[in-house]
Order: structure tokens, then sequence, then C-alpha cells
């Protein structure tokens, strides 16, 4: 988004401090009719729409900020568009949400948008959110007196319930119509600081009913014993969620477009069209459709933890592990996430507001095993080692050698980068870890729900062209000259015969080179490309034939491990990198990790080659 304020007749600005309701207020002043746009080359999003009941003007939701002084990007990206709307002469009113429940911490923050208002000419309304959560524990404020103290109008509202949103509405109007902007003064923050802490002293909740009530939770989702239990509970249905809640969406969408393209293809002409039709066309819109549910169920359980308060308590559970391999505790989400998938990975990482260690998550994202890798894992594994268990059966070889490949996919993201946080040349300046620990909440079900259909869409209309592309270039090169008739005389087959030589060193033919390339549209698709290679139709459903095929063939056990090490390692998702171009905002990172994965992956399949041989295997 170039432009941050467009020029309309009027506009209004929402501001306040992380978890204080400003994006659920948001979503009820603009009755979700609204747009987001990312920030221009960072992972920022800034929100817009058309103010309900009031024709013609435009409310804008910037990122959430402790203060005026700028830490994270997020921040920055706040604190700037808040100065420029200052300048902006369309700008009606600025709205400043605080949290009654946390008064010191938002009132700083508060006040010094009520001294830059004065200074620019901008009537402001300080908005006391929360305020149902007072009620609820008969406490009361005296909202009157605190405005007269503060210099600026406040509204006791509550987003969740709608509480006072009439009279807000109203307030609105009556400052657009007749602007009350607060006196010009001169304070500075150190100032500013000491007023806070007296009006909260003077017009804060009485008594610790609020806080008793957090520290009982955290009591038990903090301990050691009991804390790390709910921790490993709340994470496999987190899991369960993205890898087994999802599949029936899934499946779904693979039968629409099946079932969609039973119908359309046929009543295309000539064959070429129809061939193009259901191998690229469909296929490519198959290749990103599908992930769509597992973006949509992690985005909506992941803001189901954010909302509720509980995700700030395992970034802290997590992080002093996760500290020793250069990341935070906020990393683990998304590396977890990764294990289903890496693309809905990729866009849990944005909760890392450290650009550094988002960008180190990023490189260890891809390396999680995820589940697009379990069918190559599961034929190479069934081709290459015996079904004969050990232990009087409590240890099956087979399980072994998958829980081993898993096991080294993850160590490998770690290594990664710890190396490169501790001998990386290039030493940014990086945001020290500070979590808050925001109250526990009951989540509000409809934002979060349009929020995950606006970041699948966001999948779809992004990455969506970039898959299709490629997609298309694959099908081209495995389609030409000869039809399709035989994959071998191909284009694509020709290309393999031609890497032959760099797949010789680990024993594999041309054929594997073949599957191989293939996979870059996705992983899986090294088993069905394998079992047209052989002559075996439907080896993604049926791997048996392929199986004996492969074992059948002069194929030795080092050159099995060595396709598995290479899969673990190798980053050759298409849709995995054009999200990571998007979400990175540079494609430069998509690439060099590309490069660099593929390197390592073929260094590693080589020298497990070498050892296995070396070994006698």
């Amino acid at each position: 988004m170039t432009d941050s304020m467009p020029q309309t007749r009027h506009s209004a600005l929402l501001i306040g401090s992380p978890n204080c309701g400003k994006t659920l207020l948001f979503n009820r002043l603009t009755g979700l009719q609204h747009r987001v746009a990312n920030f221009p080359g960072i992972t920022v999003e800034i929100a817009s729409g058309k103010l309900s009941g009031h024709a013609g003007v435009t409310l804008y939701d910037y990122p959430g900020t402790y203060s005026l002084q700028a830490i994270s990007g997020e921040e920055q990206v706040a604190v700037e568009q808040f100065e420029l709307a200052l300048k902006n002469p369309e700008l009606g009113v600025v709205m400043c949400v605080i949290d009654v429940t946390r008064l010191e911490k938002s009132l700083y923050f508060a006040l010094q948008v009520i001294r830059e208002c004065g200074r620019a000419g901008k009537p402001v309304l300080v908005l006391a959110n929360m305020i149902d959560v007072l009620e609820n524990h008969h406490i009361s404020m005296d909202l009157e007196a605190l405005s007269r103290d503060m210099g600026a109008t406040v509204l006791g509202i509550s987003a969740r319930t709608g509480q006072g949103l009439d009279h807000l509405d109203e307030t609105i109007r009556e400052q657009l119509s007749n602007p009350q902007c607060p006196s010009d003064n001169q304070d500075p923050d150190i100032l500013l600081r000491g007023n806070a802490h007296q009006l909260a002293r003077n017009y804060g909740p009485k008594g610790d009913v609020l806080l008793r009530t957090q520290n009982r939770m955290d009591a038990f989702f903090l301990h050691t014993g009991f804390g790390g239990i709910a921790f490993f509970a709340i994470m496999y249905l987190l899991f369960q969620s993205i890898f087994t809640w999802s599949a029936p969406a899934m499946d779904a969408v693979e039968s629409g477009l099946a079932w969609l393209s039973d119908l359309v293809v046929p009543m295309l002409a000539p064959k070429l069209v129809q061939d193009f039709a259901a191998d690229a066309l469909f296929s490519g819109i198959g290749a990103f459709l599908v992930f769509v549910p597992q973006i949509f169920v992690l985005t909506f359980v992941i803001g189901l933890l954010e909302d509720s308060g509980y995700m700030a308590r395992a970034a802290l559970i997590c992080h002093r592990p996760l500290r020793f391999f250069g990341l935070t505790g906020k990393s683990f989400i998304p590396m977890l996430s990764g294990v289903a998938c890496a693309i809905p990975g990729i866009y849990a990482a944005r909760s890392i507001d450290s650009p550094r260690r988002r960008f180190l998550t990023y490189m260890a994202i891809p390396l999680m095993p995820c589940s697009a890798r379990l069918p190559v894992y599961t034929l190479l594994i069934a081709a290459f080692i015996p079904s004969t268990t050990a232990l009087g059966g409590l240890v099956g070889y087979q399980g072994l050698a998958m829980f081993m490949v898993y096991l080294f996919g993850m160590l490998c993201g770690l290594l990664v980068t710890a190396m490169v946080s501790r001998f990386s040349t290039q030493q940014e300046s990086d945001l020290p870890f500070v979590l808050e620990m925001p109250a526990y909440r009951l989540p509000t079900l409809v934002p979060l729900l349009r929020k995950s259909w606006r970041r699948s869409q966001h999948f779809i209309t992004k990455a969506g062209g970039i898959i299709i592309t490629v997609t298309v270039v694959i099908w081209v090169l495995g389609y030409f000259p000869n039809y399709g008739a035989d994959l071998g005389a191909s284009w694509l087959g020709q290309i393999g015969r031609f890497v032959e030589p760099v797949f010789a060193p680990i024993g594999l033919d041309w054929r594997y080179g073949v599957a191989v390339m293939s996979s870059f549209l996705a992983r899986e698709v090294f088993v069905g490309t394998l079992g047209v290679m052989f002559g075996i139709e439907g080896a993604e459903e049926n791997m048996v034939p392929l199986v004996a095929q492969i074992q059948n063939s002069d194929l030795g056990l080092a050159s099995g491990v060595a396709l598995l090490v290479f899969f673990a390692v190798a980053l050759m998702c298409v849709s995995t990198l054009a999200v990571l171009s998007k979400e990175a905002g540079s494609n430069k990172l998509a690439i060099r990790m590309f490069l660099v994965y593929s390197g390592m992956a073929y260094v590693f399949a080589l020298i497990a080659y070498q050892v296995v041989t070396f070994l006698g295997g």
C-alpha cells in the first residue's frame, strides 16, 4: 500500500497498544466490511474500512504500539503513519483505545497521543475499552474526572459486548461536525509517564481482583509440572487441527476439483486442450487450493490461542530451549505448524516481532518434516527397510526409520538456525525478547473467522498465480514433443538424462532424476512420477506394485537412504517458495534458500550414500 491515507471526504484513525481490543473494536465499527493491506517491504497489516453510520468516512486501523518511541517494525509503521495522518487535512478524529484493566500502561501512550493531537489541532477521543470486565467485578471508574484530568473526552466502551458504542457514534458525529481539539502542550515524555502513573493511582481499579484471577491461572499454566502437561496437550490439539481436522475439507477440495475436471474436460477439444485442462490447469489449481483448509484452520486456532492469552504463555515456556538455536519462544508455533505444512507455518511466523528471529524461523520451517514428505518416506522405507521387529515386537525397524528421518529434519532446522545466528557476518540490531502477559479472555469467534478467511484469500491471490505458472511449465516439459505418449521421451525426460550424471554419484538413474525434478511442484508428486516411469498407474493410491518394482531393480540400500536424506533437507515445494517470497517481501530469500538447501541436500545425500556403502549397504 503506497498511500496509507487516501483522500476521502473524512477519515478517522484508530490507534492503541497491543492486546487492548482495538482490532475487535475496528471490526465492530466497520461492520466487518474492510480491507487489509501489507505495508510495503514488511509483513505488517494495515486495515481500512467504511465507518458504519457515517457516509464518506474511512476508518484506519494501524498496528498496536506501546508508545510513540517505536521498537519493532510494526510499531515503527504505526508511529510513522500516525505522524503522517496528523498532517492530513481530511483527518476528522483520532480514537485512542486504552485497556481499563491495565490502565497505567495504556495511559502513557494515550497522553502521548493527546499531546500530538493538540499540537496538530486534531480532535481525539480516548476509548476506555473492557469496561464490562470492571462491571462484572463490581468495579467502577470516574470517567468524567479522568476526562478532565487528561484533557480529552474519555468514553467507556466494550468492544466485545458493544456497550457504549451508541454513545461513541454520537460523539464521533459531533467531533466531525464541530471538532473539539485538546490544548497544545509541550510536556516531555518523562513528565507524561509520571502523569500516567498518578492518573492510574487516582482512577484505576482498586483492589487486586483482576490480578488474582490471572495469577491463579498462571499458577497452573506456567507450573513446572501441570503447565508442561497443559502445554503439550494444547500443542497436540493445535497439531491435530492442522494435520487431521482439516483433512476432510482438503479431501472435499480434491474431490470437488476432480468432479469439476471430469465434468469440464470431456467437453473440450482437441485432445491437447483436454490434457492441458486436466493435467495442468486443474492440477495447478488443486496444488494450492488443497492448502487453503489448513491455512484457515491454523489461523483460526492460533487466533483462539492469541485472544485467550495463552499464546504468550506458550512463547515463554519455549523461549529458553529455542534461544540456544538463535530462535525465540514465538518460533515454536510456526515450526510446529511446519510439521503439517510449511505454508501455514510461514504465515504463523508473522507473530514474531523481531525481524532477525522471524528470518531465522523462516529458515527452520522448510526443514520441518511436513506431511507432503510422508508419501515419499513411506515409499522408500517400505522399499528398503525390512518390516521385521526387535525387542519382542516393541520396536519395528520401519517405524524406527520413520522416526529417525523426522528427527533428522528437525535437527537440521535447529542446527541451521544455530549456525546462521552465530556465524552470520550481518550482525543486525535485534529486539530484546519482551513479552506482555495479557489477561485471560474468551475469544470472539466472528472476527477470528473473518481473519482466517482473509488469510486464506491472501494465499489464493498472492501465491496461486506463481504455483499455476510453474505447474504449466512442468506440464509443457513433460507433454512435448510426443504429446504425453512417453514421459521418458519428453523434454522433461531429456532433461532427466542430461542431469543423470548429477544423480549418478548416489546411485540413481535418469528416471529418479525426472521424479525429483517433478517433485518441485509438491514433494508427494515424486511417487506418482516414479510410478509413471516404471509403467505403474495410480502409484499414489497403491504403492505396493511400485515398492516391488523398486525392490526388484538394482537400486541399493545406500541409494534409498540417500534419497531419504535428500528429501529431508531439500526445499522443493513451489507453494512454499511462493509464500516465502511474499511474506519476506523479497524473492531473494526464497531463491537463496532454495539453492542453499538443494546444495545441502545433495551433499548430505552423497555423504549418506558413501557411509552406507562403506558399511556394506
